[in-house]
């Protein structure tokens, strides 16, 4: 699959910079990018992970 996307001149400056430093071309960079999103955990694991943090923070605190 092929996608075009335009990104403003600040966006597109900041990719460039990003991927200068990374020694790496600004399309590959962005095209990881894209992939970590992709394959990032569900925002379901993401909420009970915060619950269970939040539900547990003083157990926590005291542990350490």
């Amino acid at each position: 699959m092929s996608i075009s996307l335009t990104l403003d001149n600040e966006q597109s400056a900041r990719l460039e910079e990003h991927a200068r430093k990374l020694g790496v071309d600004a399309r590959e960079l962005a095209k990881a990018a894209v992939n970590d999103l992709l394959t990032r955990p569900a925002d379901d694991f993401d909420r009970a992970a915060k619950f269970v943090l939040e539900k547990n923070r003083e157990l926590y605190r005291r542990l350490s």
